[in-house]
């Protein structure tokens, strides 16, 4: 069958999820963290206490309890990550386990095309820890008369400047990394997938250049401190390459709020970038 509308509004059934010190160390290697940020790629350094980044939720229960099971038959070829947000209602704890369930809170018919919104809301002792909600782009599967859905610039940056700009050398062997925190998608590791998705070698994973664009807004914008750092959104435009550089520039708007893009060269690859923070 096609995308079924009447799934907005389903819910996965509630998982538990933990994790510990040795899954925030790798998602913080994964993202290129290094010498330079032992708060979090250690937990022994003398007089540092562990950190964990505020992007981290999107590797928290990969690939587990989602509600998109429900949304009706397409083909996964066509589907790519379209925006991304993660809001944090708390720093999220070096160790600790959560409660997640997913619900799908919108689809859209884009004529050609359909977008489908899910949102994954954590708990941990009964109290709110972050939500992370996540679009998807399917080719091929709009057309049933539905709304369209919201459309046009969002988060655009001033006609000036940047405010600050941190460049990131990606490594050649990056993606190899951060797939251990859980995406094994062979589209990231194996040229002949990557072959087929019409690439001439595997990709960066979108939540990977998602990653580093989050440490150089925590330690330009929030003074490398996650309680600082409240929620970040942004809309996937192109693919990355291991070993590209990322550029993210950075807009202040106002009061403890300001607008991003990351770019590899003159190609942006994550816009419509938001941060709200303290």
């Amino acid at each position: 069958m096609p995308l079924n509308p009447d799934a907005v509004g389903s819910k996965g059934d509630p998982i538990e999820v933990g994790w510990d010190s040795k899954d925030c160390l790798l998602y913080a290697v994964g993202i290129g963290a290094g010498t330079d940020e032992l708060a979090f790629t250690t937990e022994n350094t003398n007089g540092v206490e562990q950190q964990v980044f505020p992007t981290f939720p999107v590797v928290i229960g990969w690939g587990r309890g989602s509600a998109m099971g429900g949304i009706g038959s397409f083909n996964p070829a066509l589907l790519v990550h379209g925006q991304q947000s993660v809001t944090l209602h708390r720093p999220i704890p070096v160790e600790g386990t959560a409660t997640l369930q997913s619900e799908v809170t919108a689809m859209y018919d884009k004529g050609k095309a359909a977008v489908v919104v899910a949102a994954t809301r954590a708990t941990m002792g009964d109290e709110p820890l972050y939500t992370n909600t996540a679009s998807v782009f399917i080719r091929g599967e709009g057309g049933w008369g539905g709304e369209r859905g919201p459309s046009g610039p969002r988060n655009v940056p001033p006609d000036r400047p940047p405010d600050h700009e941190v460049t990131y050398e990606t490594s050649p062997d990056q993606a190899l990394v951060y797939r251990l925190s859980g995406d094994r998608n062979p589209l990231h590791s194996d040229p002949s997938f990557a072959a087929m998705g019409g690439f001439d070698r595997p990709i960066l994973h979108g939540l990977c250049t998602y990653g580093y664009t989050g440490r150089a807004l925590l330690h330009a914008l929030c003074g490398s401190d996650p309680a600082r750092f409240d929620h970040v959104e942004g809309r996937f435009t192109s693919p990355v390459f291991p070993g590209e550089a990322l550029t993210v520039a950075m807009w202040e708007t106002g009061e403890g709020e300001a607008v991003f893009t990351t770019s590899v060269g003159d190609r942006a690859v994550i816009d419509q970038g938001l941060l709200r923070h303290s």
